[in-house]
């Protein structure tokens, strides 16, 4: 009806965010709202370049709105333009992919800070509202390396073709959770047992603390697949080997198969997040190289 309802079953229009998915060349990505939230407050971006040398790099950027901000659903995908945009930029003329990370984080936290800009009128009508935040976690793959960066508790693992080679997590969250296992307080089952373990200790946003962009690379000895998500999928399979353990087979070549499969598992296992996956395989191949 003209209220977006359906007129048989009462249910709403789905939202263009309710579920996203985007292949760019080898990069894929799906974001679902899940079974529990109104609306879908994570967002993405995927893209494909060319270094100077022509060499193919490949960029996925992951945002997941703070439901207790105001306007989460406006900061994930602000910030995850404005990075997207800063490292499909600044790659092409040269700037060190680690560098570019950094760069890219600092360009997001800019775009949710300005969301908070609003006019005063705005303000004085709604004075308890804190400002727009989200976290942020992204990849860039070359053809001989790997860099991460993060401020969240939004999540890069790297899962190897060969499954007999270990998985591993690359970042760390700015959590309570890893707060008190990195200070020694408390063992990390107990930690992400406790109440608390999901509040997060670093975000973009006017709110936050000092910025503080995390960035590492590495320099992987063998093809694998880049998993880059939020907590909506890591929640369900939290650990390097867990993950690799849902992630499928032919993720490599077949990265947007692969990401639907793996919100699939989220979804089954009671989608209670919004749930976003990106899948970049490593080394970078040459756009048009994308799925079978």
């Amino acid at each position: 009806d003209d209220d977006g309802y359906c007129e048989n079953c009462g249910h709403a229009q789905p939202r263009e965010r309710d579920h996203m998915e985007q292949e760019c060349g080898p990069v894929a990505a799906v974001s679902d709202r899940g079974l529990r939230h109104h609306r879908n407050e994570d967002a993405f971006t995927v893209g494909a370049t060319a270094l100077p040398d022509g060499s193919p790099v490949s960029v996925a950027i992951v945002c997941d709105g703070v439901s207790s901000a105001t306007r989460p659903d406006e900061a994930s995908l602000a910030a995850s333009r404005a990075a997207g945009e800063s490292l499909l930029a600044a790659l092409p003329r040269g700037t060190h992919p680690q560098a570019a990370m950094h760069d890219a984080i600092v360009a997001a936290a800019d775009a949710v800070n300005a969301l908070a800009d609003e006019p005063e009128a705005a303000r004085e009508h709604a004075p308890h509202q804190n400002a727009p935040a989200c976290t942020i976690v992204g990849a860039v793959v070359t053809a001989g390396l790997l860099v991460v960066g993060w401020v969240g508790d939004s999540r890069v693992y790297w899962v190897p073709v060969d499954r007999s080679a270990p998985a591993a997590r690359l970042t760390e969250d700015d959590s309570w959770a890893a707060q008190m296992v990195a200070a020694g307080l408390m063992g990390e089952a107990e930690a992400y047992a406790d109440h608390r373990a999901h509040a997060i200790t670093g975000w973009l946003g006017a709110d936050a603390y000092e910025l503080e962009p995390h960035t590492a690379s590495f320099k992987p000895d063998r093809p694998g697949v880049v998993v880059v998500c939020t907590d909506g999928l890591w929640n369900y399979a939290e650990s390097a080997d867990e993950m690799a353990g849902v992630v499928p087979a032919d993720a490599a070549v077949r990265p947007l198969h692969a990401a639907r499969v793996l919100v699939g598992h989220a979804l089954d296992g009671g989608g209670h997040d919004n749930v976003t996956v990106a899948l970049v395989p490593f080394p970078a191949v040459p756009q048009g190289a994308g799925s079978a």
